[in-house]
């Protein structure tokens, strides 16, 4: 929390924060064109802002995207607002959410996690369909190959699939990028989703991305927002100690 602080406090990387919060997912020539100073130096600032955990970072071929992350501003929010003016403030972010939204195609979510674990594990936790039944509650069924289709399958013996897509991207243990589409609507391309998962090692620990973007409207963006987080909880906990969590924390009330 000191280094959020300590991010916020500069005047120039709150105006990036702002620049992301307007238009997110831009890159360093974008970001510098509203910013009367050199490469170098909005280079530094956004070194900052990610060492807080404030911004992450995706690459899409040669270009990086930055992206705000929610978490921490998330948590300063609960700590020393929330309790105090909850109801009202929630109600305003909901509508200046709405009405942002409304006016952006970018990724509607952004998630980061660090996990102390190596890349390869990650990877087959996020591709191995038996490891994904243990912490996701679905088995994710795919031989994961550009192109192929994929299947988010129910553990309970039906077959039944919640969710199918295609196979975008696959870099192991690094990246993959998939569409994601009720089966319903697996013919429809305009009503699909896209799920980015960068994984980048450090030292001991693992950091991983996840990107959920071209979502159709509020109510998948809180469904992403609220599901994320638990499943990757999950995830994290499986790699560290061996075993999931005592209970499957999507259950958990929101309030």
């Amino acid at each position: 929390m000191d280094q959020v602080f300590k991010a916020l406090a500069d005047d120039t990387r709150r105006r990036l924060l702002d620049r992301l919060h307007e238009n997110n997912g831009q890159t360093l020539g974008e970001l510098c064109e509203r910013i009367a100073m050199t490469r170098q130096s909005v280079t530094q600032h956004l070194a900052v802002l990610e060492a807080a955990n404030l911004i992450s970072t995706v690459r899409r071929g040669r270009e990086k995207l930055h992206y705000l992350n929610p978490v921490p501003l998330h948590e300063i929010q609960e700590r020393w607002i929330d309790k105090f003016e909850r109801p009202r403030l929630s109600a305003l972010g909901a509508l200046k959410r709405r009405a942002e939204e409304a006016m952006t195609d970018k990724p509607s979510f952004v998630y980061v996690t660090y996990i102390a674990s190596t890349p390869e594990k990650v990877w087959e936790a996020l591709t191995d369909a038996d490891l994904t039944a243990a912490y996701w509650g679905h088995r994710n069924v795919s031989d994961w190959q550009p192109g192929s289709r994929w299947e988010h399958v129910r553990t309970d013996g039906s077959g039944i699939a919640d969710v199918v897509g295609r196979v975008v991207l696959s870099e192991p243990p690094t990246r993959l990028v998939t569409t994601w589409a009720a089966p319903g609507e697996e013919d429809r391309e305009d009503r699909h989703s896209r799920v980015t998962f960068e994984i980048r090692p450090h030292e001991d620990i693992v950091r991983l991305t996840v990107v959920h973007e071209d979502l159709n409207d509020e109510g998948e963006r809180s469904d992403a927002a609220a599901g994320w987080p638990a499943v990757l909880s999950n995830l994290k906990s499986l790699l560290e100690t061996g075993r999931t969590l005592p209970q499957e924390p999507w259950l958990v009330p929101g309030r």
